[in-house]
């Protein structure tokens, strides 16, 4: 499958690439998520946030996805790590899922290399963008 363009904020792209600089990850557990992210934001296309189209998913949306396995649709928020919550819905922009579903739009499906294999999913909706509500600096 092909790798579409994905568009990233200028305002995520500094938090992001300052994230990366600074992730502790002593053991080097981490490294292959951070180096997942490291890869989305290489290939991106900036746009200022106020340009960013609204259904292109930023730091902060909150997005309905459909399983490409089950057909299960989820719900989920795509946070900084310090923000994330499986329980409750909120997936690191490190997590496998959250550095996949980064950039790109409604209707895209995306895969992704999950600890339990190669996964993938549909994205069905985006309930909350920050940009367009307003609320870029979250």
């Amino acid at each position: 499958m092909p790798r579409r363009m994905i568009h990233i904020t200028e305002n995520d792209m500094q938090q992001l690439r300052a994230l990366l600089r600074t992730a502790k990850d002593p053991y080097g557990k981490q490294r292959a998520y951070h180096q997942t992210l490291q890869g989305e934001l290489d290939r991106a296309v900036l746009v200022a946030g106020a340009d960013v189209a609204s259904d292109v998913i930023t730091m902060n949306s909150e997005v309905r996805l459909r399983d490409g396995r089950t057909d299960a649709e989820i719900r989920c928020t795509v946070v900084f790590p310090d923000s994330a919550d499986a329980a409750e819905g909120r997936i690191s922009v490190l997590a496998p899922l959250g550095a996949a579903l980064l950039g790109y739009r409604v209707g895209d499906r995306v895969s992704f290399e999950a600890p339990g294999g190669r996964r993938s999913c549909e994205i069905v909706d985006l309930m909350y963008q920050p940009e367009a509500a307003g609320d870029e600096r979250l």
